[in-house]
């Protein structure tokens, strides 16, 4: 298994940790699941979905910086 090294706010994955922990899981696991989805070719859309759905609940923001 490979290993994927990212680079996330401090505050943002203190937060997904707390989450996760609420949940039940890890966000390992979370993100994953996310990347399973994405990739499998008859999910994509499924998972945009989730990680739109995802990236609107969250309190996180760009900072008035464009994401495009």
């Amino acid at each position: 298994m490979a290993n994927l090294t990212l680079s996330v706010d401090d505050d943002l994955l203190s937060r997904a940790r707390v989450r996760a922990a609420v949940q039940g899981t890890s966000v390992n696991a979370v993100v994953r699941d996310l990347i399973t989805g994405f990739a499998a070719p008859d999910q994509v859309d499924a998972a945009r979905r989730r990680l739109v759905a995802l990236s609107i609940s969250s309190a996180a923001g760009s900072g008035g910086k464009s994401v495009t």
